[in-house]
């Protein structure tokens, strides 16, 4: 996963290789200037030459930069990019991700038009099949946003790092009632997600203990929260089997797990004895007692059950025992469903998983009184089965 910066360096130097050949390799103030450049970026940035250096030194431990040296015996340093080559780019593929990168998200006509220089295409619909082939790869590289209130085409990301791509508009969607889940009541509700996850504890953790193996995103954001803790305790309510807390105990973090399924606490306490894990309900969370507050509280898809009404309550009761500065991190399914589950891992259950709109979450998350709010949307990895769009958000408590 890329970082902003080393997403405008490598889309510089993807673009200077084939625009300017006679000038590449680049050196650290030629790439400097393009990274810098006032037209044909989004947004425009204003780097020095500390902070490039930095991230080229990041993209080259990454293997996605190596070193030229001018000339025999020269002390002038050049950089060229290897990422093209390690995926076997074409040259349309290679086209659209360099002005993804350098201009953020834009819709297939737009594209067409502003990788002219870079490779041309014959007409809209041939960007469209490149980008659709990009997408559908066993490693996508690119994904089709949805279309927003009053946006006339859908628009592309890609999906080497975090993109800003506007925040979604809360929207009413016709047909869907996140609501139905309280049909019976809410207790009623709670008892049917508490024998759900009973009943397939062990077939979870068995199947989903080892997932951020193949989830670099997540990892990198779950690593990045423990750094935000800057030491103070962690929770993760809605634990499951203990994975993820287990993760953010290994990265550093004084860890805990909560969740409200006694035997899925079980399950975490006996693959991961070194790690605390508790049964409890997040809408009860208490401060830890060895601290002032919580550094971070994560909610990792533990709030997929409760209805759209439910949400400021739930988020409220997780943002009270934060310590002043620390952080909440959400994780849901976005979308507009309700979906039924009636078998999973093998087991029979009965259980709904409602699928939050995006915006909705952030007005939420705002009525809240959290700052520094950042969220990130990425599409469904179908190599690993997933039919739902995944959204993360981080806010701080003032």
């Amino acid at each position: 996963m890329l970082d902003p910066a080393e997403q405008r360096v490598l889309g510089s130097l993807l673009e200077k290789e084939i625009t300017v050949p006679a000038s590449y390799p680049m050196t650290v103030n030629a790439v400097r200037m393009a990274c810098n450049q006032t037209s044909s970026r989004d947004p425009v940035v204003d780097y020095d030459d500390e902070e490039v250096q930095q991230t080229l030194r990041a993209l080259k431990d990454k293997e996605l930069v190596v070193l030229h040296w001018q000339g025999a015996g020269s002390r002038v340093v050049k950089y060229a990019q290897t990422f093209a080559q390690r995926r076997g780019l074409g040259a349309d593929e290679r086209a659209l991700i360099t002005v993804l990168l350098l201009r953020g998200p834009q819709p297939a006509g737009a594209l067409k038009t502003r990788t002219e220089r870079l490779h041309a295409f014959a007409d809209r619909s041939e960007v469209e099949a490149c980008l659709t082939r990009m997408a559908a790869a066993d490693e996508p590289l690119v994904y089709e946003l949805p279309r927003q209130p009053g946006q006339h085409d859908t628009r592309w990301i890609h999906l080497l790092g975090p993109v800003d791509a506007g925040a979604p508009q809360p929207v009413a969607a016709p047909g869907v009632d996140r609501e139905s889940v309280l049909a019976e009541g809410a207790d009623a509700r709670d008892d049917k997600v508490r024998a759900t996850y009973g009943t397939v504890a062990a077939a979870y953790a068995d199947a989903l203990g080892d997932e951020l193996d193949d989830l670099p995103f997540e990892s990198w954001l779950l690593r990045r929260v423990v750094d935000l803790a800057d030491g103070a305790p962690v929770i993760e309510v809605g634990s499951g089997p203990g994975h993820v807390t287990a993760f953010l105990a290994a990265a550093g973090a004084e860890a805990t797990g909560l969740d409200l399924t006694p035997e899925m606490v079980d399950e975490a306490r006996r693959r991961y004895p070194g790690v605390t894990y508790e049964v409890g309900d997040l809408r009860r969370l208490l401060r830890p007692t060895s601290s002032d507050g919580w550094g971070a509280v994560l909610a990792w898809y533990s709030l997929i059950h409760f209805a759209a009404s439910e949400l400021p309550e739930a988020i409220g009761a997780l943002v009270r025992p934060l310590r002043p500065g620390g952080w909440l991190v959400l994780a849901l399914h976005a979308g507009a469903e309700v979906r039924p589950v009636h078998e999973w891992f093998g087991h029979e259950v009965d259980v709904e998983v409602v699928l939050h709109d995006a915006g909705n979450v952030l007005a939420v998350v705002d009525g809240a009184g959290l700052q520094d709010v950042e969220w990130y949307l990425r599409g469904p990895f179908s190599g690993r089965g997933e039919t739902t769009q995944r959204f993360y958000v981080l806010a701080r408590k003032p």
